[in-house]
């Protein structure tokens, strides 16, 4: 997600680079601190949910899109790359379609000399990540660079089947053709091989406190211990063929992808800089597991649960969910752009080819397990919907594909035309403007049947039994139905800054981008034609800026909404461990106002801060759902505050040189009151993001440093509670102290590195 103060931070970085250049500098700088993931950019809250992990190499997308093939699996930031920066939202409406925050990195070519960088990370708790890049000339002409990334991270704590929570290899090769002066081409080779099986085991058990604190279940501390079983493997029905099948938990978590580029920029005698940048991607393994959770309970002998041996379990459980996700993915992306300045214009017009096409399926079922560290899944006596004789049968797994498996195989293909014009009016008014006119083409193997339990592809019958209890037979021909689109998606920008005087003025922008439902949208039920519907994103700010040689401020209200989300909701009956799957089509507005400042008030020192208060609602949201035993439930969550986004954000990023070679530098952000369900009942009380650490330049060759993740080793949990969608204002005091699951901070973590150039 993109921070408001982001957006403030660096909103007219595309008119006047030189008002923003520290503040912007100072995001770059913390861009990958992210207090969930170590491995991946922090996705920093906008006001409206995450659509995406944006990062953009060499000007192309490093993966088309993280929803099934993850930006971590195939991309990290490393000594491959030359430099990093940041789009703004308004740069990247106009070149990619999507107003987002965006990563952009540059690849190393190489140069004349010889020249050599070696990093390398670990931490207190294992982790082994070594990274080396290595570039130089063949000759006068020719260029080379290449390089791997090795990361060996056991995470915060031991995952009995596998040695490592997060196993990533990157290989990446290029050549450069120097053409004089004026341009190069480069051809580059990458390799990525990774498998992330942490990412099941980012949940925790806890006691929710009724003012929105958590406590510690006795033997479970969040982030040290492992929710994760140590059994080695579950059932499953497959989804597309129908067959039971036996997942390992090291299994279903490898990525493989191959990708091949083409980077060319030419500077012509009039000023005229062409660039052509174009790659083919092929990941045939594209694949990830997800782990959910339901209602946590206290059961006694009589409720049939048992352990392997036969014998009854009595004690805390909890239902437990999992979605195995199988993807391969393909893309072919092209972007050319041509920029020259003409007087006070600096004009930009530029073209996207990019075609994605992604073969996709998920498969989901369910379990029990006990709550506490490496919890026991435990057995008890479901019925099979495919087994004729509806008999009861001793499992450890039962819900066959009843929450939300999706499948999808097709394409879409986005062939856009953009310009930007920069333009220096006077000496005190620049304006920025610019446009995007896209055709989108999308054609999708879509299967918009509701799902149930025993659902998969193909003609079967599930069974059931009457009121009088005979076995009746339901006949399903499950089958894809293909859609195709041919629409038209836009997006424009207008920014304005004006000088007042030397030191204060006043700046304003408005951008819009819209697009139709992606892909990854019909991989569920999808919309219907009724439902499907334009999404647009309209992005309006305006506020002051004064600067001098000491501080650097800017103050912004901004507004910013999204028109016709769509999203998939798992609704749990409260109290149970049953849940359905719905399609939601809502719309979400957000209001804010965002104060930033770079302060240098004495020598040696400098200081980010910001402060942003932004209500983020829903509007027309509301969805029903009839359970099992007939009991129907609503949710509305209209005018109500979005979940997992907070109110107030506060960053405080201070940096001292102690002498000229060493450094230590704070980095903390405060995350106000969130609420952890759609309408408002349950809540996460405030909690702070701590990172610190020192640098130390020994010499021109040799960096050392050492860092701390949350420095005071908060517990404090975030995201949503499993279980409590449904949940009410009304009903909220019946769930403090309560047992529940839900996501949680990184540890305390402390680290070291060094880099080594040579």
């Amino acid at each position: 997600m993109i921070s408001m103060a982001a957006i403030v931070a660096s909103s007219s970085a595309a008119i006047d680079n030189d008002s923003t250049t520290t503040v912007t500098q100072k995001e770059e700088r913390n861009v990958m601190l992210n207090a969930s993931d170590a491995n991946k950019p922090r996705e920093i809250q906008i006001g409206l949910p995450s659509e995406d992990v944006t990062v953009y190499e060499n000007g192309l997308p490093a993966v088309y899109s993280s929803s099934v093939h993850k930006l971590s699996a195939h991309w990290r930031s490393d000594a491959s790359l030359a430099d990093m920066g940041l789009m703004t939202p308004s740069e990247s409406a106009i070149a990619t379609g999507n107003i987002a925050y965006s990563v952009s990195a540059k690849s190393e070519i190489g140069q004349k000399e010889f020249k050599g960088k070696l990093n390398y990370h670990t931490n207190h708790f294992g982790l082994q990540n070594f990274d080396v890049n290595l570039s130089g000339s063949i000759t006068d002409n020719w260029l080379y660079t290449f390089g791997t990334y090795q990361n060996f991270d056991p995470g915060s704590f031991k995952l009995k089947f596998t040695d490592f929570a997060d196993r990533t290899a990157i290989y990446h090769a290029g050549i450069t053709r120097m053409l004089g002066d004026n341009g190069r081409i480069s051809l580059f080779f990458k390799h990525s091989r990774s498998q992330n099986p942490g990412n099941m085991a980012t949940a925790a058990p806890f006691v929710y406190c009724g003012d929105g604190s958590i406590e510690k279940i006795n033997g479970f501390d969040p982030g040290l211990n492992s929710y994760v079983p140590a059994m080695q493997s579950f059932q499953y029905l497959d989804m597309p063929t129908g067959k039971m099948k036996t997942w390992n938990l090291n299994d279903a978590h490898e990525n493989r992808a191959n990708e091949i580029s083409l980077i060319t920029d030419y500077t012509f005698q009039n000023g005229l800089t062409w660039k052509l940048n174009a790659k083919y991607m092929d990941a045939p393994r594209a694949n990830y597991v997800d782990f959910g959770g339901s209602t946590i309970a206290n059961v006694t002998a009589a409720d049939g649960y048992t352990l392997a041996d036969g014998s009854a379990y009595e004690g805390l459980i909890e239902g437990r969910r999992t979605w195995l996700h199988f993807g391969k993915v393909r893309n072919a992306l092209l972007t050319t752009e041509l920029n020259k300045t003409f007087g006070n214009h600096s004009m930009m017009l530029g073209l996207n080819e990019w075609y994605y096409h992604l073969d996709y399926y998920s498969s989901s079922f369910q379990w029990a397990g006990t709550v506490n560290p490496y919890p026991t899944v435990l057995y008890a006596n479901y019925v099979n919907p495919l087994d004729p004789s509806l008999t009861p049968q001793r499992s450890q797994t039962f819900g066959y594909n009843e929450l939300s498996p999706e499948y999808t195989v097709g394409s879409e293909n986005k062939l856009a035309l953009y310009f930007t014009d920069s333009w220096k009016v006077t000496d005190r008014l620049k304006l920025f403007f610019g446009g995007r006119l896209e055709y989108y083409r999308m054609k999708a193997n879509q299967i918009a049947t509701p799902r149930f339990q025993g659902f998969h592809i193909g003609n079967f019958d599930t069974y059931t039994r009457d009121e009088q209890g005979n076995i009746v037979a339901v006949n399903h021909n499950i089958e894809p139905a293909n859609v195709t689109k041919n629409k038209l998606n836009y997006a424009a920008t207008l920014q304005l800054t004006y000088n007042l005087t030397n030191r204060f003025g006043v700046t304003a922008d408005a951008t819009v981008a819209t697009r139709f439902p992606r892909i990854s949208e019909y991989a569920g039920t999808g919309p219907t034609e009724e439902q499907y519907n334009r999404v647009t994103i309209p992005l309006i700010r305006g506020g002051i800026f004064f600067r001098n040689n000491w501080v650097d401020l800017s103050s912004m209200v901004t507004y910013i909404a999204k028109s016709n989300n769509i999203d998939q909701q798992n609704l749990t009956k409260p109290g149970t461990n049953e849940g359905k799957t719905v399609l939601l089509i809502y719309d979400i507005q957000t209001l804010g106002w965002t104060t930033s400042a770079e302060l240098k008030p004495f020598k040696n020192f400098q200081l980010h801060a910001l402060f942003t208060y932004q209500k983020p609602v829903y509007k027309n949201y509301s969805a029903g759902v009839t359970f099992n035993d007939g009991t129907q439930m609503s949710v509305n969550a209209n005018n109500m505050i979005v979940k997992e986004i907070p109110q107030i954000l506060i960053e405080l990023d201070p940096k001292y040189n102690i002498t000229k070679n060493v450094s230590a530098w704070l980095s903390f952000r405060y995350f106000g009151k969130t609420y952890a369900n759609l309408q408002e009942a349950l809540f996460f009380k405030g909690h702070w993001e701590t990172f610190g650490g020192v640098n130390w330049d020994v010499n021109k060759h040799l960096s050392l440093g050492v860092s701390v993740v949350n420095i005071f080793n908060e517990k404090g949990a975030k995201g949503t509670i499993s279980g409590s969608e449904l949940i009410s204002k009304e009903e909220a005091h019946r769930f403090n102290g309560n047992y529940m699951s839900g996501n949680y901070m990184r540890p305390f973590t402390l680290e070291f590195s060094a880099s080594l150039k040579f």
